[in-house]
Formats: C-alpha cells, structure tokens, sequence
C-alpha cells in the first residue's frame, strides 16, 4: 500500500521530526476530517508501506532524516513556482528550494522525485507569457535531477475564492498556449510533463493526461510490480495512486493564497499550536470519543516481479 503524507498539508516542512518519531514508533493516527473522532490506526513497516509518498514546497527540514527514511521506497513531488510572497508568504526562497529538490533527488534518485508546477492562474502579474519564460528557467536549472514535471490549472473551490478573490484560471485558449510551449520546454529539458486533475483534452498538444502518480510513475520510483486494489477516486479526472493520507487539514503553515487544504490563517495558526512532536495525532492528542480502528493493510506488491527501468 501507499502511505501519502501531502495532500492535507506539507509535513516535510512543518512536521518532519513528528513523522520520523511516528515511524520510530511503528504507528500514526489519522483523524477522519468529516468525522473527527473516527480515528484510523495505520501501521508504517515497510512490510506493507510499499511507497511513503510526499508532497512539499520545502524539503529542506527532511533533509537530514533522509538516512532514517531509506528502509521505505518513497516518491517526493516538490512544488516550485515564481510566484512570490503576496502568493506564497511562507514558501522559502525559490532558488533555496531548488538547492534542496537536487539534494533530495541525489539521495533518493531521478526516478522517485518529481517537480509540480502547480496551480497556474492569471493575475498577481501572471499571465501565459510570463508563465512559460518562469517554467523555462526552472527547468533548465532542474534538468537532470527528475524526469518528471506535473502542471495543473487552479481550481476555484470556495475557500479560494474567498482567500484570493483577484486570481482566476486560464481560460481554454490560455490553457492550450501553457500546453504547447510547456510540452516543448520538457522535451527540450528531458521532462515528461504530466497534467494533474486535467482532461484528456490537453494530450494532442504533448502533455501526458494519465495521471501525476500513476501507477506506472510509482512502479518505476520503487522498481517493483503492484497490484492495487480497484476503489473509486474522488474526481473522475484523477488515475493516481493516491493512498492513504495521515495529514489533516487547516495545518499547513505556508499559507498559499490559493490552497485549498486551508480555510483561513487564524485557524491553521490555532492548530499548530496544537501540535506535539511526540503525539501519535499530528495535531492534539486522543480525545474524549474518539474510535480507533485499525486500517487493514497489505502489501501490493506483486511477488517475484521485480522490474528494472531504463
């Protein structure tokens, strides 16, 4: 199975000490976000862990963990973009995050690192063109350390609505410009580019539509066959192997204008203060109520199937 730790939140910034506590301890506990006192008990062996998944706009604070991480086989996305503080107030200096991202991928290798530049909207001083000049700086100065970039375009929930009123999406002519040029731009960078969460739509102008941590990415990333079970995903767009997240919402402490994990800063600053590095919860402890079941897992790898990428 996969263990995802970003989809909630960004734990290698924020919460790395915690996280290589949980796996010194062999467990986490998850609360369920609809229902918060249903709380899911997941085993972190690597005997049923086939991949611990991240998603972070900062490895930096793992970095020095990476030691104590290698009896997982994992697979980092890393966000980077241009856009600056009045978007991203808390995101670390782009280039900073680059230096990590070639860390990162030095120690755990091409094929299990990827690059998401993610979400693309216009306003803030962005538009098409100022899009693809920013993509085409940061991949060349990536190129060579992943084989892999995922783009997508923003989604406009609610929350983000409210959170930044003056942004929007590109529309469809927009979208098939980024397309074009940015399909060109990974080749010319050895890149395959991914979309995430996209229709097939975009894929006669050289993206790849069949996910951003598709089954095939993962495979590759841990040199191994997999048997996932068949479930429904949420979005009919999304062909990934997502797994099981042991994030939560509203703790992400980069506050992104666009994110949709946060509702509002006063809440995800009221957390935090909640969090405790020894705590099996990533935020609080148990609770008056609380229901503990115990996640069945299993490993999906498929036996004797090992395969090797060229």
């Amino acid at each position: 199975m996969i263990i995802n730790t970003g989809c909630r939140t960004d734990i290698p910034a924020f919460y790395s000490k915690w996280l290589i506590n949980r796996i010194k301890e062999g467990y986490v506990l998850v609360r369920n976000p609809y229902n918060l006192n249903q709380v899911t008990r997941y085993d972190l062996s690597p005997d049923v862990v086939d991949c611990l998944a991240f998603c972070t706009k900062n490895p930096e604070p793992m970095l020095s963990y990476l030691d104590e991480l290698d009896k997982y086989k994992q697979y980092w996305f890393v966000t980077i973009t241009q856009y600056g503080k009045d978007v991203e107030p808390n995101v670390p200096d782009k280039e900073r995050v680059i230096e990590s991202f070639k860390k990162l991928s030095k120690h755990v290798g091409i094929d299990s690192i990827g690059w998401r530049y993610d979400p693309i909207f216009i306003g803030y001083g962005f538009d098409v063109n100022k899009h693809i000049k920013c993509f085409e700086k940061m991949a060349k100065e990536l190129k060579g350390y992943t084989n892999n970039c995922t783009i997508s375009f923003l989604d406009l929930y609610e929350k983000v609505k409210r959170n930044a009123p003056d942004i929007k999406p590109p529309s469809k002519e927009e979208q098939i410009i980024i397309a074009k040029a940015f399909s060109k731009i990974g080749k010319e960078n050895m890149m395959t580019i991914h979309s995430c969460c996209e229709t097939t739509d975009l894929a006669q102008y050289g993206l790849k539509c069949n996910g951003c941590m598709s089954k095939e990415i993962v495979e590759k990333a841990i040199k191994e066959k997999l048997n996932p079970p068949k479930r429904k995903n949420i979005r009919h767009e999304c062909n990934c192997l997502m797994g099981n997240d042991i994030g939560a919402y509203n703790t992400c402490g980069h506050l992104c204008k666009y994110c949709y994990a946060n509702s509002n800063k006063a809440l995800v600053i009221e957390n935090m203060k909640k969090h405790d590095v020894n705590s099996p919860f990533l935020i609080g402890k148990n609770e008056v109520g609380d229901k503990i079941t115990k996640a069945k897992q299993k490993s999906w790898k498929m036996e004797n199937e090992q395969i090797s990428f060229i």
